[in-house]
């Protein structure tokens, strides 16, 4: 079945329909560009939910110009506590007018587990918003994937290769991710060669497939950032996101 994108017109920006709890990309529209800001640490979720309403306030863009976000977790949940995360992290989409009743989120959405100094609570690293600029280029966020078929109603009876961390079990689950991540490029209308950061979240070695399996593709071309990161759900072991951003910044907390 072919997926088109939806647009939101208040944000400025098209989106691919998905899960309730993330849509699988989003896309500047024209007359606008996406710009991202990454936390010089993780804010806790409520927090950091103010300090974002606050930046886009004083830029002059409201909280429907929020598209995407990172976030951090303290460990992989279970699907019960992924889906009781969720009901607390959709009350402030649906505060901010980015979800109507219809239950569809058009926010691009990546969160992971550090494995080594997590921290306490859920948190934002990083968060993206829709800017207008006349002349800007196209710009875009591919939301996070890990090795699952999404809306299959849970993620840990269709995980690829589930269980298997052997090397050739490894490459099979980044190959699927890889596939994911053109088939989400390819709705926004975009490639590998659009992306300006690719990004790995796996606690696994990848050095024995990352020349067959990224660096041919060209998921590579503007390098890769390595996150020791586990995916949010238990038995998920590898995951990508990926962007197409002209500008970013660092927000001191």
């Amino acid at each position: 079945m072919n997926v088109t994108t939806q647009v939101l017109a208040a944000g400025g920006f098209r989106f691919i329909p998905a899960v309730s709890q993330y849509s699988g990309g989003v896309a500047a529209e024209p007359g606008f560009r996406i710009e991202r800001a990454r936390f010089s640490k993780v804010v806790p979720l409520r927090e950091g939910f103010e300090r974002i309403e606050r930046h886009l306030a004083s830029i002059g863009r409201p909280g429907t110009a929020f598209c995407a976000c990172e976030l951090r977790s303290p460990a992989p949940f279970t699907e019960q506590g992924f889906r009781e995360f969720n009901a607390v992290y959709l009350v402030t989409l649906r505060r901010w007018g980015l979800m109507g009743d219809d239950g569809v989120n058009p926010v691009a959405r990546s969160n992971v587990c550090p494995d080594l100094d997590p921290p306490a609570e859920p948190g934002f690293h990083a968060f993206s918003y829709t800017v207008p600029d006349a002349n800007a280029a196209p710009s875009f966020i591919v939301a996070g994937s890990g090795e699952a078929p999404e809306g299959k109603g849970d993620y840990r009876d269709n995980v690829i290769a589930r269980g298997d961390l052997s090397p050739e079990g490894l490459r099979t689950k980044a190959r699927w991710v890889l596939g994911e991540m053109e088939n989400r490029l390819r709705t926004l209308g975009f490639g590998w060669g659009d992306c300006t950061a690719t990004q790995v979240y796996t606690v696994h070695d990848i050095h024995p497939f990352i020349g067959d399996e990224l660096v041919r593709r060209g998921a590579m071309r503007a390098g890769l950032t390595w996150h020791f990161n586990r995916p949010p759900i238990l038995e998920l072991e590898y995951e990508m996101d990926c962007r197409g951003v002209p500008l970013e910044r660092v927000l001191a907390v």
